[in-house]
């Protein structure tokens, strides 16, 4: 048994881009081209549309898009959130998880070789500039182990420039969706001493994403993401995701002509192995580095076309189709995470359209509890701050309390009349009392936020007094 095992599995013992001295195999990956390599293409394009013009949309005046992480402030697709609803963005992180997990479990790394950042900037960005500099993978090779002459300083220099270039757009980008454009285009376009943060932050951005497309690259999913790790945990025999049908193609051997085959489908041609960006074999089954970027059907599906045989020798397949002919199905396991799925999509929509869009919290000034008036009254002090998340100016806020007994006195009733839209105001207040009315040391009270008639919020809070005031 051990025998067969460190014939047939040893693969899995090791990464496939790291040696047995631990040094780094680099990947030459050939040029893809099909069907899938097509469709990518066209989702590449909508992608990078996407990924470039959101920061510049702007809705009612605000980002479209905004993850201000700095002034914990985020924009998702106009909605606004502050980081008291952080709790909702928590939620969200949850819920986007969850669903990871629901498709992982259903199509494997689909969402890793279709949409993942890293995957579509590499393989459909990078990579192309790469070989259309350098050429294809022999001519890579070749130039690798060139003397450092003209033509290869010429290329790698070619190279090096465009991808740097295309990592400081990446990296300006990036920048826009957590400060703006409007803060991005005052750092590009105003003084440099006035914006040195930001100009650091511009140039950090910038050659991490040049280190990590220029040498690093595979590696991000193979040794950083654990996504990867994951799939052990959540994949089964009834996930969808790229495989080899070894029932088809086994045995594998060369195809030779004028010779009657028995053999399996597979002509061992290696070109499956050869366009992989992560160097793995998807003859071996399932593989932590396998992106499901779908490179290898389309090399397997051009080689059957010109030997004459069906393609889907390596395709979109579940290891229980291929070993016994069965169709997709919503296993319990599966079921359990969609229920699951669904329940938190319910709560995270109530909790989203019933949040309020202003709303205001108090807290007593530390410190202290109460004090008294020489006229005969007890106060507390107070903190507010009041918070606009809507896209609308409010000029007519103030607040009330339920018990006419207690009045309000403002430090500055002026700064919290005026709140304008997606913003946050704070100031300070009294709350008084006759002491004669005051009948218990802690007293319960509910205090209203109103613009005009409109009642916003409430809050509650605590009023404090002497223990033994009549």
């Amino acid at each position: 048994m051990s025998d067969i095992y460190d014939e047939e599995d040893s693969f899995r013992d090791n990464v496939s881009t790291i040696n047995q001295a631990g040094k780094r195999n680099w990947v030459y990956a050939y040029k893809p081209t099909g069907r899938f390599y097509n469709a990518r293409s066209w989702l590449t394009l909508f992608y990078l549309i996407v990924f470039f013009g959101l920061p510049l949309i702007s809705y009612k005046g605000e980002p479209f898009m905004l993850l201000n992480i700095l002034e914990r402030k985020f924009v998702v697709f106009g909605f606004v959130f502050w980081s008291q609803d952080f709790f909702l963005f928590g939620l969200t992180m949850i819920l986007f998880v969850v669903f990871i997990i629901v498709f992982t479990v259903a199509f494997g790394r689909l969402f890793c070789g279709w949409v993942c950042p890293q995957t579509v900037f590499m393989e459909m960005v990078f990579r192309r500039i790469e070989f259309w500099i350098e050429g294809d993978a022999p001519k890579q090779k070749a130039l690798d182990k060139m003397p450092w002459n003209g033509e290869k300083l010429r290329k790698r220099g070619s190279k090096w420039i465009v991808f740097y270039l295309f990592s400081f757009l990446i990296g300006n980008t990036f920048l826009a969706y957590i400060i703006g454009k409007e803060e991005l285009f005052k750092i590009i376009t105003e003084p440099i001493g006035t914006h040195v943060g930001g100009l650091l932050a511009m140039m950090l951005f910038s050659a991490i994403f040049f280190f990590v497309y220029l040498w690093f690259r595979e590696q991000v999913c193979t040794v950083v993401c654990p996504y990867g790790r994951l799939q052990g945990v959540l994949l089964d025999r009834n996930s969808v995701l790229v495989a080899y049908d070894y029932v088809r193609g086994e045995p594998r051997g060369k195809l030779r002509k004028n010779e009657e085959r028995t053999l399996g489908d597979c002509i061992d041609c290696l070109q499956c192995v050869h366009v992989c960006p992560t160097g793995i074999d998807i003859r071996n089954g399932t593989q932590l580095e396998c992106t499901n970027c779908t490179a290898c059907i389309d090399a397997c599906d051009n080689i059957m076309d010109k030997i004459g045989k069906p393609r889907g020798l390596v395709r979109y397949a579940s290891e229980a189709t291929i070993a016994e002919n069965k169709p997709f199905i919503l296993t319990t396991r599966l079921k359990a995470y969609i229920v699951l799925l669904i329940a938190l999509l319910v709560v995270w929509l109530v909790i989203l359209t019933s949040r309020s869009t202003v709303e205001f919290q108090i807290r007593k000034v530390p410190g202290q509890l109460y004090s008294e008036t020489a006229d005969g009254k007890i106060v507390n002090m107070f903190n507010v701050m009041l918070i606009n998340k809507s896209h609308k100016n409010f000029d007519s806020l103030y607040l009330k309390i339920d018990d006419v007994k207690y009045e309000i006195e403002w430090v500055d009733k002026q700064n919290m009349r005026k709140l304008v839209k997606e913003s946050i105001a704070k100031s300070t207040f009294f709350i008084k009392i006759p002491a004669e009315n005051v009948k218990k040391r802690k007293d319960e009270i509910v205090i209203r936020l109103y613009n005009g008639e409109h009642d916003l919020d409430t809050e509650t809070t605590n009023f404090l007094a002497p223990v033994n005031k009549k």
